[in-house]
């Protein structure tokens, strides 16, 4: 069913593109990786883990060091990167399964609403041709949630989150139909062993199988660009990589020297285990980067690198499951926490833009943007008028406008809140326990968030509570706990 909603399509003399040495309707590439940290890239500054392709699309576009996720998981923030809304009035604020863990349980998370409005819908009412190729999250199969009615005229990957734990599943979706993968074989991507097996091959023979599925969802994104080469696309490239389960074709883990593992990861913090995990975990990402670059290829190819923006980064920060090792990798560098924390490494996260001609090669902006922006950005590029939301356009950073800033960013999860306002970072840890206590952080001064400066700036606080109380609206799905309902309360402390 269509949704009712008039997109009223900018003449082209009043709007951002009206400038005649700009293209019009440029190609749209936006790559989400998983899970992918902050500091887990070359240009952010990693020196272990290879990724040229994402490095060479900093050297000729721009680099964001102040970006943010919708969210600190996955659903949550996919849903605030298609709509536009942060977390205190979007539809989901968490991860919701429906069904569990078994070969014939039912697939999806909570479905995103017919009555809201995507990227996707924008652009394909503006002549753009829409995929989604790789993990959905917003809603399974049979549901109003699907891609397909969400604005995709086409989609291949997972629907289901938990079914992209596993990278050798049973099934991935074309559409409406399941593609078989690997004779439809399925296994839990949750074991845990007692003692390493004998050898290598051991690992490989009991968790690997013959299909790969990234390898699938990247050859159908090339495939989608070939064939629609003579309009303009839209391509949502949602990377399972590299959320764990740490799984990686064994000539990528070569790659990475075998010296670096001296420990089998056995399962302790669920998902698979691994003889390598230190190198499969290097793999994948560097996997992930190859796929990037097949696609960097394919625009080449087609004739159509310069008419085409792509915008890689990552839906939270590292994750602390599945044997990653992030301090080893030194993954979200000075920042604090993973994903799942509100602090900056559960929310900060890389972003690169590429526009030939458009974006300046090798440039850096500290402008404060997240996941809600690009809805109204990419609005803005196709000439069309964004829906009501709750981001700003970033185009005039991109190429060097004025740009209008936040007053502040706003995150909500389970029975936390956070908010960006400047230089200032608030965050609520205790609201499950019915306390409201902020703790203050001056970002300007103290990006790792280890000082407590509350009691210092009592007005600061008070503001960006009045704020928090501001952003919010109740949710009957993810209530807030204290806020929405009240719990037993313990004594508010610093």
């Amino acid at each position: 069913m269509m949704k009712m909603l008039t997109l009223i399509v900018f003449l082209l003399s009043g709007s951002a593109l009206a400038d005649t040495s700009t293209p019009t309707r440029p190609n749209i590439i936006y790559v989400l990786a998983d899970d992918l940290g902050w500091n887990e890239v070359g240009c952010y500054g990693q020196d272990k883990i290879q990724t040229p392709y994402i490095d060479q699309l900093a050297r000729e576009g721009m680099r964001f060091t102040q970006h943010y996720s919708g969210s600190t998981v996955c659903a949550p923030s996919r849903c605030v990167l298609l709509t536009g809304k942060h977390t205190g009035h979007s539809v989901v604020r968490n991860n919701w399964e429906n069904g569990g863990w078994g070969a014939d349980e039912p697939e999806g998370q909570y479905p995103l609403p017919d009555e809201e409005v995507t990227i996707a819908e924008i652009l394909k009412d503006q002549g753009y041709a829409t995929a989604c190729i790789g993990k959905w999250g917003l809603g399974g199969p049979d549901t109003i949630g699907h891609p397909n009615k969400q604005g995709f005229d086409h989609f291949y990957g997972y629907l289901c989150q938990r079914k992209a734990h596993n990278y050798y599943p049973a099934h991935l979706w074309r559409n409406e139909e399941k593609h078989v993968l690997n004779d439809g074989e399925y296994y839990r991507a949750h074991q845990k062993i007692q003692a390493p097996l004998e050898n290598e091959e051991a690992y490989r023979a009991r968790y690997d199988r013959k299909d790969y599925a990234p390898d699938y969802m990247r050859d159908e994104a090339v495939q989608f660009i070939r064939d629609h080469s003579d309009e303009p696309f839209f391509l949502y490239y949602a990377s399972p990589i590299p959320h764990v389960a740490i799984q990686a074709p064994i000539e990528d883990i070569e790659a990475y020297p075998r010296e670096w593992d001296t420990t089998h990861y056995l399962g302790q913090k669920s998902y698979l285990p691994h003889p390598r995990p230190r190198a499969a975990y290097a793999a994948m990402i560097t996997r992930l980067d190859a796929e990037i670059g097949a696609l960097l290829d394919e625009l080449e190819k087609q004739g159509l690198s310069d008419n085409t923006i792509v915008i890689v980064s990552s839906d939270n920060g590292t994750t602390y499951a599945g044997g990653v090792d992030y301090d080893f990798f030194d993954s979200t560098g000075v920042l604090r926490g993973l994903k799942g924390s509100l602090y900056e490494g559960g929310i900060r996260v890389p972003m690169v833009v590429r526009w030939p001609g458009q974006v300046a090669a090798g440039s850096t902006t500290d402008h404060v943007s997240g996941f809600h922006d690009v809805l109204p950005t990419l609005a803005e590029v196709a000439g069309a008028e964004s829906p009501a939301c709750d981001g700003k356009s970033f185009l005039p950073t991109l190429t060097g406008g004025s740009q209008e800033a936040h007053e502040a960013l706003y995150w909500e999860i389970g029975s936390k809140q956070a908010m960006r306002m400047g230089r200032w970072k608030a965050v609520r840890t205790g609201l499950k326990k019915g306390n409201t206590t902020i703790q203050l952080f001056d970002l300007e001064s103290d990006i790792g968030e280890q000082k407590n400066v509350a009691s210092k700036h009592p007005d600061i606080v008070a503001r960006m509570s009045d704020l928090m109380d501001t952003y919010h609206e109740p949710s009957e799905i993810f209530p807030l706990p204290t806020i929405d309902y009240k719990v037993e309360q313990e004594a508010n402390d610093s």
